[in-house]
């Protein structure tokens, strides 16, 4: 979440920001809230004081003063009592009103409401021509026989699958390829829990519940599968404080995900892309605020780098502000040159990477 001082000094920016994601949030109704809570809390707090004053004075007052005192007490303690039945209501609406206020967006955020305005900034490498029309992976995979979604569908459900022989090795490789990049990049591993409870998911920014969740949760628990090890590793020092001298402190996890929604039907999210669980390497930092740009641009270099050490064309892509989810800021995509996807080939997501800035900082009580 924002700084409440924050959107309170420039709710224009904040609805601007709110606009352009086309997203539900009202920013009226959270300046009412956060005035009302904070004139309650004087209140209680004033009244507390005198409760505490009048506690006090009891044992020392006269005998004829002893009782209105009491009285007083007892008639201070009724009013604050039904004064924190209200504060508790008023703050209950106060932080479901916060938890609605995306991130702020910078200058320059390319405007749009889907992923067709998104802007390309620059192609790298160039795509492949063959004289024939390329097979996809499907194609290649009846000869090949090495992803099972006939199995996978009987064991797990539609869009999961059994990857065999040289493609689980190949799957392993290019994990320890991005491992072995990052670290040498000063990350350092973990292996994230595959789960986690629902308020780490909401302090990283999503949402575990409702009809637009795309969070699988667990029945009778507080925990859901993690859709991203982002989850995990911000979770993993919720309520932390950090020594400025410690950072930045970058970390390079492996974990499965897991997604609901697994993407429209048709060409363009069939078979492998666009499924229910998949492995991912996830780099994270915690930075002092002042670096966080330049963590950003240098996690984007360190997964143009892997492309090009791979050979694999790709084109660099600026996410438009109704493309975003609520944490980032900014958000780039790096989407690979596919040559058997669709008619002629197309361009894919396969990595992105954001600044989230301050957002999940706040709402997981992670300081410096």
């Amino acid at each position: 979440m924002l700084d409440i001082k924050f959107i309170v000094e420039n709710q224009e920016l904040i609805k601007h920001s709110i606009v352009e994601r086309n997203t539900k949030a009202d920013v009226d109704a959270l300046v009412s809230l956060y005035k009302q809570k904070n004139e309650l809390q004087v209140q209680l707090d004033e009244l507390r004081a005198e409760r505490n004053n009048i506690a006090k004075s009891i044992p020392q007052a006269s005998n004829d003063d002893r009782p209105s005192l009491i009285e007083k007490g007892k008639s201070l303690k009724e009013e604050i009592q039904n004064l924190e039945i209200d504060f508790d209501k008023i703050m209950a609406a106060y932080m479901l009103e916060m938890e609605n206020i995306p991130n702020i967006l910078p200058e320059g955020t390319p405007s749009g409401f889907t992923d067709e305005s998104n802007v390309v900034l620059r192609y790298e490498g160039k795509p492949t021509e063959f004289n024939f029309k390329a097979k996809d992976h499907l194609e290649l995979n009846e000869k090949l026989q090495m992803i099972d979604f006939e199995a996978g569908a009987k064991v797990a459900g539609n869009k999961c699958y059994f990857l065999k022989d040289d493609l689980v090795l190949l799957s392993y490789a290019l994990q320890m390829y991005a491992i072995n990049k990052t670290m040498s990049k000063g990350f350092r591993i973990v292996e994230a829990p595959d789960f986690a409870r629902n308020e780490i998911l909401s302090g990283s920014g999503f949402n575990p519940r409702g009809e637009e969740s795309n969070i699988y949760c667990i029945e009778d628990t507080d925990l859901s599968l993690i859709a991203t090890s982002e989850i995990s590793i911000g979770g993993m020092f919720k309520d932390h404080v950090f020594e400025e001298s410690d950072l930045p402190n970058k970390y390079v996890a492996v974990s499965h995900c897991f997604r609901r929604e697994a993407g429209a039907g048709g060409q363009s999210s069939k078979g492998l892309y666009r499924v229910h669980q998949f492995t991912k390497i996830e780099m994270y930092q915690f930075v002092n605020p002042d670096t966080s740009y330049d963590a950003h641009e240098e996690m984007r270099e360190i997964e143009e780098e892997i492309f090009k050490d791979l050979e694999i064309p790709y084109q660099l892509v600026h996410i438009c502000a109704g493309d975003l989810g609520s944490p980032a800021y900014k958000k780039y995509d790096i989407e690979a040159w596919m040559p058997g996807k669709g008619e002629n080939g197309e361009y894919g997501e396969v990595t992105s990477t954001s600044n989230c800035t301050d957002f999940q900082s706040r709402r997981l009580n992670i300081k410096y």
